[in-house]
This record gives structure tokens, C-alpha cells and sequence, in this order.
């Protein structure tokens, strides 16, 4: 009887075993599988039309006359003013900063003082989304150089208009699924060359959305790219 018990565990412990070896296996096989994958970008872009522009006008009068300099600021900033509103922008679209005021002498003293003591300065901004029209105020900034305006500060540099594109999230969602999509199609092209098969996605990743000029030559059109990073399972 004893002999018989014993013989049965052995049997229990065998097959426990044998069970315990094949589920490993099994376990074994789906790790391989699922450690076998490859990772894939797609890319996706757009041209699009900026519809924001932010233009800083800044300008700077020098002098040794306080209240000269200052007069000479306030009818600068009126006409800069005035020639936003010819162009035909609204008093919402225009924003002037407040002025800044330098006293050259205060840190400088004997040969080391510039010829000019006061420095004021202020900027006067257009912001608007009718980009067109900012265009073509651009090219007419030269009225404002003719009428003694120094834009841009002492170095009269100027001042560059920024334009923006604010619209991204209208045209986001359709870039990414091209975006993702191109991946995918990459992903089974590598599959098929290597002689395996698509499985799951082990993860995925936007990446980065980015807006540049399209060119130098025009700010004003802009290209937004996705860039998508996607990992697949590859199996047999």
C-alpha cells in the first residue's frame, strides 16, 4: 500500500514537472516573439499661411535737453502711430510700450562720458492678423526713416515683424494620422523585406511639432512637420 502511494506521488510530481516545462516553454516562445520588434518614423507636412503678425517698431532720441528729448519722443510715437491708422489698422491693433529713459552720465565720467547725456526710447507694436496689409506696411517704412524716425534704436537696425501661424490644432490630428501612417507603412515594407509580420504596437511617440519659414524670402509661409516614432512587434 505504501509502495502504491509512493508511486502515485511520483507520478503527481512528474507530470507537476512536465506541466510546469511546457508552460515555461510556452513562456519562453511568447517572450522571443515579443522581444523581436522594430522601430519606424514617419513624417507628415503642411505649407500654410501665417495669420498672425506681431510687428515692434522701436525708436530711440538722443540729446542733452530733457524736455527736448522727450517732446521729440511723443511726436515720434504719434507719428508712427498715425501711420499705422493710414494703413488702416484699428487703435486695438496698436500697443505702445512705455518709454525707457537713459542717463548716460550717471556711470560715466571725464573723456569716458558720450557726447549725448539722455537716451529715450520706446516701441510702438502693431498686432494683427491681417497679414496682408502688415505686408505692405512693411514696404512703406521707409516714410517713416524720410521723416527723421530712427527705427530700431541708435544703431538703426529696425525692427523685423514676427509672423506666427496660430492655428495648429485645427490641422494637428490630420498630420499625425499621415504621419502615423507613413510609419506603419515603413514598418510593414521592413517586415516583409525580413520576412515576418506585423503585430502590435510595443510604443508609440509624436514626437516633435515644429513651424518654420518655408524660406528666407517669405516669413509669411510657414511649414509645420510631425514627426511620428513608432515601435512594432514583429512575429513569423
Amino acid at each position: 500500500m505504501a509502495q502504491s502511494r509512493s508511486l502515485l506521488a511520483a507520478v503527481v510530481v512528474a507530470a507537476g514537472l512536465a506541466g510546469a516545462g511546457w508552460f515555461a516553454s510556452q513562456g519562453m516562445a511568447r517572450l522571443k516573439t515579443q522581444d523581436r520588434y522594430v522601430t519606424v518614423k514617419g513624417s507628415a507636412e503642411k505649407i500654410v499661411d501665417a495669420d498672425l503678425v506681431v510687428w515692434p517698431l522701436s525708436h530711440t532720441v538722443a540729446g542733452n535737453d530733457l524736455p527736448q528729448v522727450q517732446r521729440q519722443l511723443d511726436a515720434n510715437t504719434a507719428t508712427i502711430h498715425e501711420f499705422f491708422t493710414k494703413a488702416g489698422f484699428k487703435a486695438d491693433e496698436i500697443v505702445v510700450s512705455p518709454p525707457r529713459l537713459e542717463d548716460r552720465w550717471a556711470w560715466a565720467y571725464g573723456e569716458n562720458r558720450p557726447p549725448e547725456r539722455y537716451r529715450y526710447s520706446t516701441t510702438v507694436t502693431l498686432r494683427t492678423s491681417r497679414v496682408a496689409d502688415a505686408i505692405a506696411a512693411v514696404r512703406r517704412t521707409g516714410e517713416l526713416v524720410s521723416r527723421g524716425i530712427l527705427i530700431g534704436g541708435q544703431d538703426g537696425g529696425g525692427s523685423a515683424p514676427t509672423f506666427d501661424y496660430t492655428q495648429l490644432n485645427a490641422i494637428k490630428p490630420a498630420l499625425i494620422a499621415e504621419a502615423t501612417a507613413a510609419a506603419r507603412k515603413s514598418a510593414e515594407q521592413f517586415a516583409k523585406d525580413s520576412g515576418a509580420r506585423l503585430a502590435g504596437i510595443r510604443s508609440a511617440n509624436q514626437g516633435v511639432v515644429s513651424i518654420n519659414d518655408r524660406d528666407q524670402g517669405s516669413p509669411q509661409v510657414k511649414t509645420v512637420r510631425v514627426v511620428t516614432t513608432v515601435e512594432y512587434f514583429l512575429r513569423d
